[in-house]
């Protein structure tokens, strides 16, 4: 099994969240929240800051640990092709946005980055990480733990 350790940030400023655009047409996923994967050695509180510096232009700082959210990406259901099965472990963090530009990520996988109304979000193609964010921001459960989100529809692994 391949895994993956990547660090989410979940930016909301007032009825609207953070959303990025990943540049591939071919992403099936489309709209996901700012962050990636945490390079070796790298502390997750450290991956958050840098991802979305990296990805929509703007600095921010970590206001607090959400939660953290595990989930197995059959091989079936893969979007880069692998003969194993896949596992996500994401560190989501509540950001807040400080200062900068939202723009595009030169030469990177972030089309766009955009403030959208979190009612919205119900209507857009979207990675489940969104939900599981948003989930996580709004309940603020003392476990750092939501239910699976189910995929399919406008909402993709």
């Amino acid at each position: 099994m391949s895994l993956r350790l990547a660090a989410y940030a979940v930016c909301i400023e007032g009825p609207r969240v953070l959303l990025t655009r990943c540049a591939s047409p071919d992403h099936e996923a489309g709209w996901t929240l700012p962050g990636g994967r945490v390079e070796h050695g790298e502390d997750p509180f450290d991956a958050v800051i840098r991802e979305v510096a990296e990805e929509t232009g703007c600095d921010a700082v970590v206001e607090r640990l959400l939660g953290v959210d595990s989930r197995l990406i059959p091989v079936a259901e893969r979007r880069s092709p692998g003969p194993i099965p896949h596992q996500n472990v994401g560190v989501f963090y509540r950001v807040r946005i400080t200062g900068g530009e939202l723009r595009p990520e030169p030469n990177g996988e972030t089309a766009e980055s955009v403030w959208t109304p979190i009612p919205d979000v119900a209507h857009l193609r979207r990675s489940s990480l969104v939900d599981v964010g948003l989930a996580l921001a709004q309940t603020v459960p003392a476990t750092g733990h939501v239910a699976p989100v189910p995929v399919g529809g406008l909402i993709q692994h």
